[in-house]
């Protein structure tokens, strides 16, 4: 195969290392047609940007290269910025809380009763209690995590038990 994730690292160090300036590809001493597939490759998941040379009847051969920002990220052990600056944050409504759980207990093995009356005092609680509730469960929820993965196991791949 032509790409290889060799070459590609080499590549993008080699850009890296002249970063902001724009590397002539053909002294890398690379075969042309294995350095153009992978920087185009590259290109095309914004890691770097080329400057090409096409020209009728002759095969596509990339002049110049430069690394983008993304591909300094992509290098970097922590991500880079784009580590920082992707973060997603997922806010959930206290509603939407309350009916998460309140659904957790419904499903549980608990008699009627009890459900009822932990879906009412649920219901009641104010949004800061709902808050500390909710961390509480998470704690929980993480501390069984090994638990979790055995179920996993199970689940997906009944064999590895």
């Amino acid at each position: 195969m032509i790409l290889d994730r060799t070459v590609q690292r080499q590549l993008l160090e080699t850009l890296a290392a002249a970063y902001p300036v724009q590397v002539e590809i053909e002294p890398l001493g690379l075969d042309n047609a294995i350095a153009s597939a992978n920087l185009r490759y590259l290109e095309e998941h914004g890691l770097v940007t080329n400057m090409e040379r096409d020209v009728l009847g002759a095969p596509y051969q990339i002049l110049v290269s430069s690394i983008t920002a993304r591909g300094m990220d992509f290098l970097a052990d922590d991500g880079g910025l784009s580590a920082i600056l992707g973060v997603t944050v997922v806010k959930l409504h206290a509603d939407t809380l309350r009916e998460l759980i309140a659904s957790k207990i419904a499903a549980s093995t608990l008699p009627p009763g009890e459900k009822k009356r932990l879906v009412e005092a649920l219901r009641s609680l104010p949004a800061e209690a709902l808050k500390h509730l909710t961390k509480r469960l998470l704690d929980a929820a993480l501390d069984h995590v090994p638990d979790a993965i055995l179920l996993l196991q199970k689940w997906l791949d009944p064999s590895s038990l």
